[in-house]
């Protein structure tokens, strides 16, 4: 998931010990190394360590598309030369009951790396749909959904948990001039053909 930013979901085949063994993996760049390099250097870990090997398919799945609104984006492109990685900050709420909020700080975020992050936090796939190009920064500050069985009014350490706020969706349109969409469309699927358990301290060629 890490390594080709996509949904547990979106990954399909391979032997049942991949959805539930677990393994410690230690490694350490020879270099500074950029975001970029270093999810390629997973990928060849994976590779090496695991024997991964896969191909590509594209599914109708049930995604978010994640478009242009129509009043237009609200988006600040990102001018230095040296632009460095794209990064997102999370910053939660620090108050009591507050654990739903949280505010993003995008830094040269691409369209189809923030589809990525807003993937890990919801049920189904981001596609990005959007058209723009280049990175970006923003803010997002929103209010996620409560968890499955817990019910409005809740207390956590004795505080009521906070649900006031827009929602993802809301703070998507509002504050950026973007959409999410629920519908079915096109999504990439990672098949896996071949994966084996690594033997234990094994060293990476």
């Amino acid at each position: 998931m890490a390594a080709y930013r996509i949904k547990a979901d979106q990954i399909v085949g391979g032997p049942s010990w991949i959805d539930s063994d677990r393994f410690d993996m230690n490694a350490k760049a020879e270099r500074s190394s950029n975001i970029e390099e270093l999810h390629a250097m997973l990928k060849n870990l994976l590779k090496e360590q695991f024997k991964l090997e896969f191909h590509r398919e594209t599914r109708e799945l049930p995604i978010y598309s994640l478009s242009v609104d129509r009043s237009g984006p609200k988006l600040q492109p990102h001018e230095a030369q040296n632009a460095g990685d794209p990064w997102i900050d999370i910053e939660p709420d620090p108050h009591p009951g507050g654990f739903l909020k949280m505010v993003w700080h995008a830094t040269f975020s691409p369209m189809d790396y923030f589809a990525f992050r807003l993937g890990q936090i919801m049920d189904r796939p981001v596609i990005d749909q959007t058209g723009l190009k280049g990175g970006f920064d923003f803010n997002l500050a929103f209010t996620r959904d409560l968890p499955p069985g817990m019910q409005e009014g809740a207390l956590i350490n004795g505080a009521q948990i906070d649900t006031s706020g827009a929602t993802i969706f809301e703070a998507v349109q509002k504050q950026l001039g973007l959409r999410l969409d629920r519908q079915k469309g096109p999504a990439e699927i990672i098949v896996v053909d071949r994966a084996e358990k690594p033997g234990a301290n094994q060293p990476w060629p």
